[in-house]
C-alpha cells in the first residue's frame, strides 16, 4: 500500500469502534437504507458486518477489481491495487449514495465516489493514471495532468461524507445502523403512504388467506379491499352503512368500529364485525357473522349476516370497538364501559360487575355454530361455573379499550408470541397500555393509570388489580391509540418495539421492554428530521389524529390517521413505518401473494402526501417525562376520588377537529396583559370563542373555577373578548384542562355589566376548593342565539 493511506484492517477497525450520530443517515445506490450481508463479503469485507452489497454485488465487484488488474502495468498496479479495492468497495459502505451523489434519484451517479483532499492528492500523486480504467468520464480523464483541478472534481459539497474521513467522523459513525434518536432522545423514523381518501379509517386488517390483501374499514359502515400493489377495488368488500348508526359530528364514537377474519377463512369464508346500531333512543353494539360471497373473493355476501352478540349501550361513547383472534382460535371481543363519566352504573360500575359485559374483555368460541348456539363459552374462561358471572368474561375493569393487539413474537425464538397488548383511554388525568391476562382485574373504576380514582375501591384490597405497563398524564396526550409490536422482517431493528400513538395529541411513542427488569422504557417517535427521510417515496408527516395501528400480512406496521375526525370527511390517510436506519438484506423479505380473481374495477392509488424539508425534527408538544410504572405491592394511601365531570370525547373514530399536520398548538399568552384580562384556552382546531377561561391577576394566569358559574359570568368574559353574546356558561369545562396553572377564582358572582371579572364578587383570589376539572368554559358569539 501506498504511504500516508490507511489499509482495509485499519478502516475496519474504525468502522467497527465507531457509529450513526443523529444528523447523519445511510443510504445505498438504490435510495434505501443499508443492511447486514446474509453472509460475509470475501472482496470488500470491510462491509461483511454492515453495508449496501448482497455477496452477488460483492463478486461482480471482485470481478471489476480482477479485470482492472488484467488492464494496468504490474509496476502501477503492485502501487495501485489498494487504492483500487479502496475505490470500488465504496459501492458498499453505508453511505454510498452520499459518496456517488445518488441522494437525489433524478440526477445521475459519480462514477467515482467523492474523495477527501489529502487522500485525493496521495492517490493523484501514486496512481493518476488508474482513473482512465476505473472511470469513463473523459472529463475527468482530461484534468489528469493538474492535481488541484483534478482533485477539486472528485471532492464532494459535503465534506463530511467524504472519504476515507467519513469512517472516523464521530458524528457520522456513532451507533451506526442503530434507529436514529435526536438530542432529546425521540426517534426518528419515515413514513410511506399507503392509501388516502378515506373518512375515518378506523381499521385495517388482512386475512391470513396468503392473498396479502389488506381491508380497510371506515366508520360509515364501509370496507374497502386493497391489493399488494395498493391498487383498490371499486367495489366495496363489505357495505352496512345503512345499519350502522353513527353521525358527521366530530367527536361521534359510534359506527363500524372493528373487524376480524377467522382464522381458517380461506376455508370457511368467515369473518365478524362490531358495530353501533340503534332504534329511537335505544343505542346497542352488535357482533356479527358474515361469509365471503361464493362468487367474488373480494365481496361479502350482505345476505349471510348472523348477529352473534348484542349489548344495550346507556350512553353514545365508550363503545369499545376491537375483535381479535387468539392462537387459541377464540374470538376476543373488547367492549367500553357504557359512556358517561366515571362508570356510574350500579354500586361500582359496568368494569367491576362481572355480571355485566361492559368494561370488559370477552372471549367466546365461534367454530362450529352452524347449527346449535351461535357462540360457546371455552372450557378455561377464568369465571366458568361463577354464578355471579357471566362465562363470557375473560378480562375486567376496563373503561375503554380502544386498538388491541397480540403479538406475533420474536421471528427467531418466538419469545413474547401471544401478549395481549391494549390501550385503554383515560378519564380525566391519565392514559394507560395494558397487558391483558386471563382473569385479571385491570382496575378501573377504581383506579386510573397508577393513580386512584374512585377512593373507596382504591383502598380495596379484594380488588387484586393489576397495573398497566406504561401510564401517561394528560399533558403528553389525552386518547391512547394502542398499536402492536413490530415484528416484520423488514426492519430488524424495530423487532420488539412496541410502537402505539395519541389521538388528541397527535404523538406517535414506544415502548421496549428490559428482558432482565421486565420494566418498559419509554421513546418518542419523531419523524426524521434533514434529510433522514429524504428517500424516494417516503414522508415525515403525518395528519394528527391518530385513529388505529395495523399489521400487514407480512408483519409489516401501519398506522391510519386523519386531519378531520368526522365519519364523513374524506382525510383519512394509511401510513406504513419505515426504518432509514436499517432494513433486511435484499431478497430475504419478498412475498408471493396468492393469485386473486379481481371482478370489480381497479383504482390505482396514487399518493398525494409530500416530504416536506426542514431542518429539525417534526415539532413536538413539550411535555413532562410519562408516568413510569411503580413498584406493585398493596394499594398505597387512598387518593381522593376526583369530583366526576361530564365525559370528553374519549377519542376513536372522531375527536375535536384538527386542521393540520403540527402538532401542538401556539402559545396564546398576552405579552403585556393587563390586570383582569382573560383569554379563553382550547384545543387546536376548535373554533373561536370557545374554550376554558383564565384570567390574569396577580401578574399570574390561572384559571376560573366555580361550581355555581353562570351566564352573567360568561357574558363579561365574551364582552371582554370582543363577542356580542355569550351562547353558553360550562360549569365544568370540557375544552381543556389547567395546564397545571393555579386556580385563581372560585365563587364568582356577576352581575353581567362589569368590566371584567375582577369587578365581580368573588372568594378571593388565589382562595378556592375546587379542582382542575371544574374549570369554567364558555361559547361566545357574535350572533344573537335567540334569534
Amino acid at each position: 500500500m501506498a504511504g500516508g493511506r490507511a489499509g482495509p484492517g485499519a478502516l475496519l477497525a474504525l468502522l467497527a469502534l465507531r457509529a450513526l450520530g443523529a444528523a447523519a443517515h445511510p443510504q445505498c445506490l438504490d435510495f434505501r437504507p443499508p443492511f447486514r450481508p446474509p453472509q460475509p463479503l470475501r472482496f470488500c469485507a470491510q462491509y461483511s458486518a454492515f453495508g449496501c452489497c448482497t455477496p452477488e454485488q460483492d463478486e461482480a465487484l471482485a470481478r471489476r477489481f480482477g479485470a482492472l488488474a488484467a488492464r494496468v502495468d504490474a509496476a502501477e498496479w503492485a502501487a495501485c491495487a489498494g487504492y483500487a479495492l479502496d475505490l470500488l468497495c465504496q459501492e458498499c459502505s453505508p453511505y454510498a449514495a452520499h459518496l456517488y451523489d445518488a441522494e437525489d434519484p433524478s440526477t445521475p451517479l459519480r462514477t467515482v465516489p467523492g474523495l477527501c483532499e489529502d487522500y485525493c492528492l496521495d492517490t493523484w500523486q501514486t496512481c493518476r493514471g488508474l482513473f482512465r480504467h476505473l472511470s469513463p468520464d473523459r472529463e475527468l480523464w482530461a484534468l489528469e495532468g493538474n492535481q488541484a483541478k483534478f482533485c477539486r472534481y472528485l471532492s464532494l459539497d459535503d465534506t463530511d461524507y467524504c472519504f476515507p474521513h467519513l469512517l472516523v467522523n464521530e458524528n457520522l459513525n456513532s451507533n451506526l445502523g442503530r434507529v436514529v434518536a435526536d438530542a432529546k432522545g425521540c426517534l426518528q423514523l419515515c413514513l410511506e403512504e399507503v392509501a388516502n381518501g378515506l373518512r375515518n379509517p378506523v381499521a385495517m386488517v388482512h386475512a391470513r388467506d396468503g392473498t396479502h390483501r389488506f381491508f380497510v374499514a371506515e366508520q360509515v359502515g364501509l370496507v374497502w379491499a386493497y391489493l399488494p400493489d395498493r391498487s383498490r377495488l371499486e367495489k366495496p368488500f363489505l357495505n352496512i352503512s345503512r345499519a350502522v348508526l353513527t353521525s358527521p359530528w366530530e367527536g361521534d364514537e359510534r359506527g363500524f368500529l372493528g373487524m376480524a377474519f377467522h382464522p381458517s377463512f380461506r376455508h370457511n369464508g368467515k369473518l365478524y364485525v362490531y358495530y353501533s346500531v340503534g332504534f329511537g333512543f335505544d343505542e346497542w353494539i352488535r357482533i356479527s357473522e358474515f361469509q365471503v360471497s361464493a362468487d367474488d373473493m373480494n365481496t361479502v355476501d350482505h345476505s349471510s349476516e348472523r348477529i352473534i352478540l348484542e349489548i344495550e349501550e346507556p350512553a353514545s361513547n365508550h363503545n369499545g370497538g376491537q375483535l381479535l383472534f387468539g392462537d387459541d382460535g377464540y374470538l376476543y371481543i373488547f367492549t367500553g364501559d357504557g359512556g358517561m363519566a366515571g362508570d356510574p352504573f350500579g354500586k361500582f360500575g359496568n368494569a367491576q360487575n362481572k355480571s355485566a359485559l361492559l368494561g370488559k374483555v370477552l372471549r367466546i368460541d365461534v367454530d362450529r355454530n352452524e347449527r346449535g348456539p351461535l357462540y360457546r363459552i371455552p372450557r378455561d374462561n377464568p369465571f366458568v361455573g361463577d354464578p355471579a358471572a357471566r362465562p363470557e368474561v375473560y378480562a375486567l375493569g376496563v373503561r375503554n379499550m380502544w386498538r388491541c393487539s397480540f403479538d406475533r413474537g420474536d421471528p427467531t425464538s418466538g419469545a413474547g408470541r401471544g401478549r395481549l397488548f391494549c390501550g385503554d383511554v383515560g378519564q380525566n388525568k391519565f392514559e394507560e397500555v395494558d397487558l391483558v391476562e386471563r382473569g385479571r382485574n385491570y382496575g378501573w373504576r377504581a383506579r386510573e393509570g397508577f393513580e386512584c380514582y374512585d377512593r373507596k375501591l382504591c383502598a380495596n384490597t379484594s380488588l387484586d388489580d393489576v397495573l398497566p405497563i406504561f401510564a401517561y398524564p394528560h399533558k403528553l396526550g389525552k386518547s391512547v391509540t394502542g398499536g402492536y409490536v413490530y415484528r416484520g422482517c423488514e426492519y430488524p431493528n424495530l423487532n420488539g418495539l412496541y410502537i402505539f400513538g395519541d389521538f388528541m395529541s397527535g404523538r406517535l411513542m414506544s415502548l421496549r421492554e428490559n428482558m432482565e427488569t421486565g420494566q418498559w422504557r419509554y421513546s418518542e417517535i419523531c419523524m426524521g428530521r434533514g434529510q433522514t427521510c429524504a428517500f424516494p417515496g417516503l414522508i415525515n408527516n403525518y395528519y394528527p389524529h391518530i385513529i388505529s395501528f395495523a399489521e400487514d400480512e407480512a408483519g409489516e406496521l401501519y398506522f391510519m390517521s386523519t386531519g378531520v375526525p368526522s365519519a364523513t370527511a374524506a382525510r383519512g390517510v394509511v401510513y406504513k413505518v419505515i426504518d432509514p436506519s436499517r432494513r433486511a438484506p435484499p431478497g430475504k423479505c419478498r412475498i408471493q401473494p396468492a393469485q386473486v380473481k379481481v371482478r370489480s374495477r381497479l383504482i390505482q392509488f396514487v399518493p398525494k402526501e409530500k416530504f416536506i424539508r426542514r431542518a429539525e425534527s417534526t415539532p413536538r408538544p413539550t411535555a413532562r417525562v410519562p408516568t413510569q410504572a411503580p413498584r406493585r405491592s398493596h394499594p398505597t394511601v387512598a387518593l381522593p376520588a376526583p369530583t366526576p365531570r361530564p365525559a370528553r370525547p374519549t377519542r376513536r373514530p372522531g375527536g375535536r377537529r384538527g386542521g393540520g399536520r403540527r402538532r401542538g398548538r401556539p402559545g396564546t399568552a398576552d405579552p403585556t396583559p393587563s390586570n383582569g384580562a382573560v383569554r379563553l384556552v382550547r384545543p387546536a382546531g376548535l373554533s373561536a370563542g370557545r374554550g376554558r377561561v383564565e384570567v390574569f391577576a396577580g401578574g399570574r394566569w390561572g384559571t376560573v373555577c366555580d361550581d355555581a358559574w353562570d351566564t352573567k359570568a360568561a357574558a363579561v368574559v365574551c364582552r371582554q373578548l370582543g363577542f356580542a353574546h355569550a351562547v353558553r356558561a360550562t360549569k365544568r369545562a370540557q375544552f381543556g384542562e389547567g395546564r397545571a396553572l393555579p386556580i385563581l377564582l372560585d365563587d364568582v358572582r356577576c352581575a353581567g355589566s362589569e368590566r371584567n371579572l375582577l369587578e365581580c364578587t368573588h372568594a378571593g383570589v388565589g382562595t378556592h376548593n375546587c379542582g382542575h376539572e371544574e374549570d369554567a368554559g364558555v361559547v361566545c358569539s357574535h350572533e344573537d342565539p335567540d334569534l
